[in-house]
């Protein structure tokens, strides 16, 4: 079932280049789509993942998604259990990825490469995710796949990143040399 999010921050975004996890698995794009607790799309997302698990086990649906709640088997998580993470704290977070590569466009929807700088970690974004429900031998899981993100605005960028701005340079035009700035 397919869902457009809108205005959620993004952390630890592989959508340039697939990548495993803690080097296990099949490299895929990845990203946690963080959003407020009472953001009104957390109800909407809560919604769509009792839909899918609806249409996946029938009347099985509500046993099995307490259950899966319990062992944190679902695409939607607590932050608060991430709290060493910038941004977690306090918020719900959306686990998406796919293996195949996501459509990635700007704010007026041209194409965006890796050399562009963004979508980054801690900008804002809008995603389309479709939601799955998974039951097979590594378990049962509602899950949910990247298909595509949008720029949406700048936001503090996390754990480091952004690049540096002149004012943090000197001119070297004014005759400086390095004898002179150590």
């Amino acid at each position: 079932m397919k869902l457009k999010i809108n205005n959620v921050r993004l952390a630890f975004p592989a959508l340039f280049e697939a990548k495993t996890v803690n080097g296990e698995g099949k490299p895929a794009f990845s990203a946690a789509l963080l959003l407020d607790r009472n953001n009104p799309q957390a109800k909407t997302i809560v919604q769509t993942i009792e839909q899918v698990a609806r249409d996946k086990w029938g009347a099985k649906a509500d046993a099995i998604l307490k259950q899966i709640r319990a062992q944190d088997k679902t695409a939607l998580h607590d932050g608060d259990m991430k709290t060493q993470y910038d941004g977690f704290e306090g918020n719900l977070y959306l686990s998406t990825r796919s293996i195949t590569r996501p459509l990635i466009i700007d704010r007026d929807k041209t194409p965006l490469a890796e050399s562009d700088g963004k979508p980054y970690a801690g900008c804002y974004v809008n995603a389309s995710i479709e939601f799955w429900a998974q039951d097979n031998n590594y378990g049962k899981r509602v899950n949910a796949s990247l298909r595509g993100i949008q720029f949406f605005a700048e936001g503090d960028a996390f754990a480091g990143g952004g690049s540096a701005n002149e004012e943090e340079f000197d001119d070297l035009a004014l005759g400086n040399d390095a004898s002179d700035l150590v």
